[in-house]
């Protein structure tokens, strides 16, 4: 059995491997498992899992980071999606995640990590405000948010595989993200370094909400690096 791992952007695929891949190709991490760099949103992600089913992919895992819309969960917290809603309020079905998954994965995670079981729903853009955050966890129920996660599942549900979404949270649902978050990002949803630093010297008062922002995303990853040590005894 292969699992096809879907990453959207290079800082979740390092937590898996300190190889570079191509936005939109693959590496094979061993003969169990294969990692595809997407590049952000629904469209990347879709080309992506389709690519890994290519490779011989019998289970597809959506692999990164979430926002919160729940004010429980914090940064550095487990999302295991068992129910998938999409941008236009649909349901994605065939979305389960066992028990046994869940006690495994709690045993493997560093102390102090929680694992929560909820619905993950899809935004076609970036959650910058913490008011829409709250709104769309009242209207769809859903505790987390992401990109890439629902298009994965589609394509999984297409060629009936298996699907898991893993995805850690990053910025709780109390927090605006910075404006030079937006500002600086591209077509394919990736920071542009030297737009990033022109708004922030125009804009020094960002600088804080960033570095909080860096803060949150290091406790993001260092969840994703302890459960990619644990990836065997996980998803196979």
């Amino acid at each position: 059995m292969i699992t096809g791992i879907v990453v959207a952007l290079p800082e979740e695929l390092a937590t898996l491997t300190s190889q570079k891949v191509a936005k939109g190709d693959y590496l094979m991490l061993n003969n169990q498992l294969v990692v595809a760099y997407s590049g952000a949103g629904a469209v990347n992600a879709n080309n992506a899992a389709q690519l890994l089913v290519e490779q011989g992919a019998t289970r597809l895992v959506s692999w990164g980071c979430a926002g919160a819309l729940s004010e429980e969960l914090k940064p550095g917290d487990l999302v295991l999606a068992d129910k998938l809603k999409d941008a236009d309020g649909n349901f994605v079905d065939d979305v389960h995640v066992s028990s046994s998954l869940y006690d495994v994965i709690n045993n493997y995670l560093p102390n102090k990590t929680s694992v929560y079981t909820g619905i993950l729903v899809e935004s076609r853009d970036i959650i910058s405000l913490s008011v829409i955050k709250k709104q769309l966890h009242a209207s769809t129920g859903a505790i987390a948010v992401d990109m890439e996660s629902i298009a994965i599942a589609k394509v999984a549900k297409q060629h009936r595989l298996s699907f898991l979404a893993l995805r850690v949270i990053v910025d709780p649902a109390s927090m605006n993200l910075p404006e030079a978050i937006n500002q600086s990002l591209n077509a394919q949803g990736v920071i542009e370094l030297p737009k990033l630093l022109l708004f922030i010297a125009r804009h020094p008062l960002e600088i804080p909400g960033l570095m909080r922002l860096g803060r949150h995303f290091n406790t993001a990853k260092k969840t994703l690096r302890a459960l990619a040590t644990q990836l065997e005894y996980v998803i196979t």
